[in-house]
């Protein structure tokens, strides 16, 4: 096939060529002929039941200051591409709720990856509550009694904001801890939302493991370590990746999340498994594709593009050129 393919993230002149999913992705794309039209998600214009873009078409290379070159500005109907790349990074608001809104009255005749729709419905700490035996005990509240007895029962617990993102605002309170009054006051006076807290998985230290699916199948896994002193794992945060593969554990949660995950248009989703328990599933913006294909040799990029092929063949392919 040959697409036009808009890929809708933050700049990506600003990323790391060696880590970034995104960049991956597009490099893939590109290397099969696919035009590139690169867009910032505050470019999104709706106005008669048109939704448009100003971006720039992109080319890509890996050479690390120079790897992003653009045409000139211009703006894209979106209607009129194959595929839009929803890839924009967290936090999960309602900018970002919105643009999945908006995003809706492209899709599906316009292929919008992952779906929309389901991207809104699927928060990363809250999908997971939807399969049962898969999570470490956990609390969803705003309500202090709540909290403080169910941190009691564990002892040693994890709080953290229910739609924060790359481990910010993470807090690990053993049982001594003094902090969790100070904590609730800071959690519940900055945001309407509510808090997660769950019991602490010791096994953090041994790795939080990333593995990745594509149309609900297991392609992939990293091991990510946390520094020493640090219960984070995630790299931006000192984590550091090491190979990896899957136990039976995780291949079996993997099964039974899987054919969620593809019937709700979900191509391309990331989970993060501590212990044998799922904490997250990402479905916004995966990382750790470059990291598992380093290790691995799998193509991970290769098997996504070729899944979004398949989803557009099934409806008729590529649209023809203007």
């Amino acid at each position: 096939m040959t697409l036009a393919v808009a890929v809708q993230m933050d700049p990506i002149e600003n990323v790391d060529i060696d880590a970034d999913s995104t960049f991956a992705l597009c490099l893939e794309a590109q290397a099969r002929g696919y035009s590139l039209f690169h867009y910032l998600p505050d470019a999104l214009v709706f106005r008669d039941d048109r939704l448009t873009a100003w971006g720039r078409p992109m080319k890509l290379q890996r050479e690390r200051g120079r790897h992003a070159a653009f045409g000139a500005p211009e703006m894209v109907d979106l209607a009129g591409v194959d595929v839009v790349m929803m890839r924009q990074d967290p936090p999960f608001d309602m900018a970002y709720i919105t643009a999945t809104h908006l995003l809706e009255h492209i899709h599906p005749e316009t292929l919008v990856v992952n779906d929309p729709a389901s991207v809104r419905n699927a928060p990363e700490k809250l999908f997971v509550t939807r399969f049962k035996g898969v999570m470490p005990p956990t609390l969803i509240t705003r309500n202090q009694t709540e909290i403080t007895a169910f941190r009691e029962e564990h002892r040693d617990i994890i709080l953290k904001p229910l739609f924060g993102n790359g481990g910010a605002g993470v807090f690990h309170l053993r049982e001594d801890d003094e902090n969790l009054n100070a904590l609730l006051e800071m959690f519940l006076e900055s945001s309407r939302d509510p808090i997660i807290a769950q019991r602490y998985l010791p096994e953090v230290r041994a790795g939080d493991k990333r593995i990745i699916l594509v149309e609900g199948e297991a392609v992939g896994a990293i091991n990510r370590i946390p520094a020493a002193g640090e219960s984070r794992a995630n790299m931006h945060v000192g984590g550091r990746a090491v190979k990896s593969s899957l136990t039976s554990r995780e291949a079996e949660i993997c099964e039974i999340i899987g054919p969620a995950l593809m019937e709700r248009g979900l191509t391309f989703v990331g989970i993060d498994v501590i212990g044998g328990y799922l904490t997250e599933i990402n479905v916004t913006s995966p990382t750790g594709i470059q990291e598992i294909e380093r290790f691995d040799g799998v193509r991970i990029t290769a098997l996504i593009w070729d899944a979004i092929e398949k989803r557009l063949a099934s409806r008729g392919g590529a649209r023809p050129a203007a």
